[in-house]
């Protein structure tokens, strides 16, 4: 298994401003967000995709074509990564834009949630599929939002403003929006079911 973390940028709602690099493994990116690398002359270790919108391609990066139109372009260079061994990826560009897109993603994170560690980032918050048992820190005064897909149940909450205790949430009947960290350390714990933890910037 590969250690350290990936850089991984989809073609959503590019970072307005981007993170230290040298806290990366490798950058990598779908096919059509690579132009916004290269307009911050930033060099990727690799690009895949079908490569049908990008003319010009780089010389200088490595070119991994994944045509199968079965899979999305996140699929595919997810299990790129997967088999090169890297675990933990932040990916940046999966909201924003089209907004079908950003569901697929989602989509695409819980099939893959046993075997990848995905965190994502936008420009507005951090979002993350909860382990049974998740701690996050550095978040006093952050909104915390607990979405469910679909359902999640027994969930407790410590160190938020509105506490659950032993609770269901349920998409489209209850989810848990815009509450606040009141410690800088909160806890989560459920006991089945999927649950989406976003955390306000």
């Amino acid at each position: 298994m590969n250690t350290g973390t990936v850089f991984l940028l989809l073609n959503g709602e590019p970072p307005k401003k981007l993170p230290n690099f040298s806290d990366y493994k490798i950058i990598c990116a779908t096919d059509g967000a690579y132009s916004y690398l290269k307009e911050n002359n930033i060099i990727p270790t690799f690009i895949s995709g079908d490569f049908d919108s990008l003319i010009d391609l780089p010389k200088d990066v490595e070119i991994i074509e994944t045509p199968d139109q079965d899979f999305t372009d996140f699929d595919k260079i997810l299990k790129i990564l997967f088999d090169k061994g890297f675990k933990n990826i932040d990916v940046f560009g999966a909201s924003g834009q089209e907004q079908d897109h950003f569901l697929g993603n989602l989509h695409t994170a819980i099939q893959w949630k046993n075997k990848l560690k995905l965190t994502f980032y936008d420009n507005y918050s951090r979002y993350f599929l909860a382990d049974k048992s998740t701690k996050v820190i550095d978040c006093k005064n952050k909104n915390i939002s607990l979405v469910p897909l679909p359902i999640a149940t027994n969930i407790t909450t410590e160190g938020l403003q509105y506490p659950l205790k032993k609770e269901n949430l349920t998409f489209g009947e209850r989810i848990s929006t815009r509450n606040k960290a009141i410690e800088n350390t909160i806890k989560i714990t459920f006991e089945t079911g999927e649950l989406f933890i976003f955390i306000n910037n």
